[in-house]
């Protein structure tokens, strides 16, 4: 492991958060397949399974930044345990509902109360920030974060449609609810590495969202998700298009692996200067990759092109992170990362359904025109909300300061 890595995880329990941290992190790679695949199997519909699939998603999105509001306030263990344990009952209604032909609403009051899932990757991060804030240590660690991030893509969703498709239908989503019990249970008895909330006198009334410059983050956050889901689907269709639909798996994996290569590199630079125009290049770069999918004709030529496009996402995603740092009070910032995950998680639901229109009505290569398009509305949100991450960021009191006076304050956390 490269000397910055070793450095990161010379601090003590970081190691074992960062990986309890992958493990409950799968299912969020997992679920939403394993159920499309497991229903699918069990009903025959694939509508049927993609909508108990996006009533999932959205549910995660509208109640996710509500656990972590609670988990600024009273800390992880005390709201993520009974939280997952909500998510995974539900989950476990689900998969008998599906198996014992039970009426079809049930499907969707499960599907909610599934929803209640943590943001498990925001926690980890929350995490690293209470050991590193504002040192460059942080910046490595959010780098290795995206690449977790990426190897649980890689390996979930062929783990999950493997096992409901070769063993038993319910496969794929019951081992997602056992490694989201086993992640988060190992993650939070973790405690001396658990960030301790603030003082209540030190919370503020409202939602993180309040933050201007998070609002930018969380619009291109949405288109951003908004190309990931149509890329997915759209490569699916491709690739079964061309007869070989299994493929789209290792087409799939590549694009994945392209991120995480660049996080990985990404981790290893020391970057001066203000993030925005990092965050704005990025977005930027993201949207010119997706170009050339327009012209693809050729399994090979996706897998290369997929591969390049995904070298934009981690460097990105962690340049995004960064900023919600910088943007949020430090006592809403568990809030203020999972409203990033939340809008990326709403707009894959809103990629995939549109992908999937585009393929029915025009064919899969047309269809690239979704992520195409979604990239450049990123490019335009960003472009447009860049002013608002240039403002002064907001202090736990929510009064605002400047840059030099927020990495004092960082700096005297610290000493």
């Amino acid at each position: 492991m490269p000397s910055p890595y070793r450095a990161l995880f010379a601090a003590p329990g970081t190691m074992a958060f960062s990986t309890a941290g992958l493990v409950g992190r799968l299912p969020l790679a997992m679920t939403g397949v394993g159920v499309l695949a497991m229903i699918s199997e069990l009903t025959g519909s694939y509508r049927l399974a993609g909508l108990v699939t996006a009533t999932i998603a959205l549910a995660a999105a509208a109640i996710g930044p509500q656990i972590a509001r609670l988990v600024d306030r009273h800390g992880q263990t005390k709201v993520l345990r009974p939280a997952t344990l909500v998510a995974a009952g539900s989950g476990a209604g689900l998969i008998l509902c599906a198996t014992a032909d039970a009426p079809v609403w049930t499907f969707f009051v499960f599907a909610v109360g599934a929803g209640s899932v943590p943001s498990v990757g925001s926690m980890v991060r929350a995490r690293w920030a209470a050991i590193y804030r504002g040192r460059s240590e942080l910046h490595t660690a959010y780098s290795w974060e995206a690449t977790v991030d990426e190897i649980c893509f890689i390996a979930g969703p062929p783990l999950a449609i493997g096992l409901s498709t070769g063993w038993f239908p319910a496969a794929g989503p019951l081992l997602a609810g056992m490694f989201l019990l086993i992640g988060v249970f190992w993650l939070t008895a973790q405690k001396a590495t658990e960030p301790v909330p603030a003082p209540r006198d030190e919370h503020t009334a409202g939602s993180a969202l309040a933050s201007r410059g998070l609002q930018v983050l969380v619009v291109t956050c949405v288109a951003t998700g908004v190309v990931f889901g149509s890329v997915e689907v759209v490569s699916v269709a491709f690739a079964d298009e061309l007869g070989n639909k299994a493929a789209s798996s290792l087409a799939l994996a590549i694009y994945a692996a392209g991120s995480c290569l660049a996080g990985l590199v990404f981790g290893l630079l020391r970057l001066k200067g203000a993030a925005g125009p990092r965050w704005l290049l990025g977005v930027c770069a993201m949207a010119v990759s997706l170009i050339p999918l327009q012209f693809v004709a050729s399994l090979p030529a996706l897998c290369v092109t997929l591969f390049f496009a995904g070298l934009a996402i981690a460097p990105t995603m962690v340049t995004t992170m960064g900023l919600v740092a910088s943007h949020v009070p430090g006592t809403k910032l568990t809030e203020g990362m999972t409203w990033v995950s939340t809008g990326l998680a709403v707009g894959v639901a809103l990629g995939s359904g549109a992908a999937g229109t585009a393929v029915d009505e025009w064919g899969a290569r047309a269809a690239y025109g979704v992520p195409g398009v979604a990239g450049a509305l990123a490019a335009v949100v960003a472009f447009l909300g860049y002013r608002r991450l240039r403002e002064p960021a907001p202090t736990t009191e929510g009064q605002p300061v400047d840059e030099h006076d927020q990495q004092g304050e960082q700096d005297a956390r610290l000493a």
